[in-house]
């Protein structure tokens, strides 16, 4: 059985536009963020998430209080707030399964850590996923001064410094909570945004923005797309055993 969805929401206009960029160490479009269960029987859904008219232009990255960052670039980046794909699809769009799985079922966390990058000034991935138990790893690449706060409500808040190159700190996250955002109050362009699920079932889309979400098992699940500025659309697709169903996501503005 193969199911196909599209949702389609006007967005207000922005103030603000400018070319998106991708950078090494986001996730790559098509794979999930932690490794789901044997797949068995189970159905897969897959899918893209598109954007359609004036792409906003995002602000440069205002780098002044900290002329070492400022150095590193010939030309100074923009904030990547809305990354459309040349291909017209949308990078840093986290999808995960919302509802649907069976009661009581559990899932383990990964030993494997998620790694957030701090280099070049930046945070990489923008945008990903962990599962509750799993480690994340912050590690600083940058010869100077980051630290790493956590803005959580379901989670304890945490802020942490990482003074030198080299320097890593390691947390878990004890509950869902979709999403949580990561700062760096050094450089407060410095910026990344997790969802932490309590299940493998989500990815994030990359330079194609196409998504691959393996593993489900028979269901009705509500599957939700979430973005940092064009915010969350949601869709209730049908799994069957050995199939994929099909279901895409698309932001439009004027």
């Amino acid at each position: 059985m193969r199911v196909h969805t599209r949702i389609t929401s006007l967005l207000p206009m922005l103030m603000l536009a400018g070319a998106g960029w991708r950078t090494a160490g986001m996730p790559v479009s098509g794979e999930t963020d932690a490794i789901p269960p044997s797949a068995g029987r189970g159905g897969t859904v897959t899918g893209k998430v598109t954007f359609t008219g004036r792409v906003p232009r995002n602000p440069v990255m205002n780098m002044s209080a900290d002329p070492r960052c400022a150095a590193r670039y010939e030309t100074m980046p923009h904030l990547q707030l809305v990354v459309v794909n040349p291909n017209g699809t949308l990078a840093n769009v986290f999808v995960y399964v919302k509802t649907g799985l069976p009661d009581g079922a559990t899932y383990p966390a990964p030993t494997s850590p998620v790694v957030l990058e701090q280099t070049v000034c930046e945070h990489h991935p923008r945008v990903f996923g962990i599962m509750v138990g799993q480690p994340l790893e912050v590690r600083n690449s940058d010869p100077l001064l980051h630290n790493i706060r956590v803005l959580a409500k379901q989670n304890e808040a945490f802020n942490l410094a990482l003074p030198t190159a080299g320097t890593t700190v390691t947390r878990t996250f004890t509950a869902p909570e979709v999403m949580l955002t990561l700062v760096c109050d050094a450089h407060g362009w410095m910026r990344a945004y997790a969802g932490v699920l309590p299940h493998p079932f989500f990815a994030t889309t990359g330079a194609d923005g196409q998504f691959t979400i393996p593993g489900l098992p028979p269901g009705t699940y509500t599957v939700e797309a979430w973005h940092e500025t064009f915010g969350t659309r949601t869709a209730t697709i049908t799994v069957t055993e050995n199939a994929t169903a099909t279901v895409d996501f698309a932001y439009t503005r004027p």
